[in-house]
């Protein structure tokens, strides 16, 4: 059994020490929401481009005159 928990410390061990020589930053506090911040990525555009928008209103005065 003492072999087992000393392999699990080793190991434990080995791997915080190959984490921390190749990354560096290991942050062992748990989930986090809603602290870190991303921009929004290049390629996405923040509105809809008008020529989208404009079926669906175009579709609105018809679909009204059509009930009438």
């Amino acid at each position: 059994m003492w072999k087992l928990v000393l392999g699990f410390i080793v190991f434990a061990a080995l791997a915080l020490f190959i984490l921390m020589k190749s990354g560096g930053d290991i942050d062992m506090s748990g989930e986090k929401h809603g602290t870190e911040s991303h921009p929004p990525a290049a390629s996405e555009p923040a509105v809809a481009p008008a020529s989208a928008v404009a079926p669906a209103s175009a579709a609105a005065p018809a679909a009204s005159a059509a009930s009438n």
